[in-house]
């Protein structure tokens, strides 16, 4: 019996199931990466294809990642405030290291500091972190939750038939759904004049047959 034993066992041990989420959470953020020279580019960004059950499982860790990155944000913002943008080792920067500013913005950096610290536990990969605090987290700070979503295929995996799914980030793919316009042609305003000279001559032919009609029945009784 399984009693108490959430999430599932996709047929594996404790260590390699924890290895292969952490692979995948990070893979999923590095979709993001700059990858314009890479040879091995991801095809979409923000998204990355797997088995259903992996899908849905991994899906709890990066939201859980996601959310320690969005809550170390306005720790971040209150730090750039006393922040230096000289370069390392310049004599500007060694007087902002002794000044009170830095003591200002080390404190106020300390909880990002230990938010990165969590995150690189979580998913073991610093490249794949530095890319959630610096791209991804913004994107969902009016966002409470749901900051993904599990897309089934269906064509199923060569080799075993198994299942496939695409984990992608909300809002990076988003389906935009459009209205379509009304085609315009250009015999448009020819024939609605067309059509308006045609009723004007049915409707004077009505009006002259009961006229017709009475000067016949006149003649007729003459």
């Amino acid at each position: 019996m399984r009693h108490r034993r959430r999430g599932r066992t996709l047929g594996r041990s404790p260590s390699h199931r924890k290895a292969l989420l952490k692979n995948l959470a990070s893979a999923l953020f590095l979709t993001e990466r700059d990858a314009e020279f890479d040879e091995n580019a991801p095809k979409v960004a923000g998204r990355i294809t797997t088995t259903l059950p992996k899908a849905k499982e991994v899906r709890s860790l990066v939201e859980k990642c996601i959310t320690i990155a969005k809550k170390s944000l306005p720790h971040a913002e209150e730090a750039a405030k006393y922040a230096c943008s000289a370069d390392r080792g310049s004599d500007e920067y060694r007087k902002w290291r002794k000044s009170e500013d830095w003591q200002k913005w080390a404190a106020a950096r300390a909880p990002v500091v230990a938010a990165q610290r969590r995150v690189v536990q979580l998913i073991g990969d610093k490249q794949a972190t530095a890319i959630l605090f610096d791209t991804i987290a913004e994107r969902y700070v009016d966002r409470d939750g749901g900051y993904t979503r599990v897309v089934r295929l269906a064509i199923p995996r060569l080799g075993d038939a198994g299942t496939r799914a695409i984990l992608e980030l909300v809002g990076k793919n988003d389906r935009v759904s459009r209205k379509a316009e009304r085609p315009s042609f250009a015999d448009d305003s020819d024939s609605g004049e067309d059509t308006e000279s045609s009723d004007s001559q049915a409707e004077s032919s009505q009006e002259q047959e009961p006229v017709a009609a009475a000067a016949d029945s006149e003649e007729e009784k003459a």
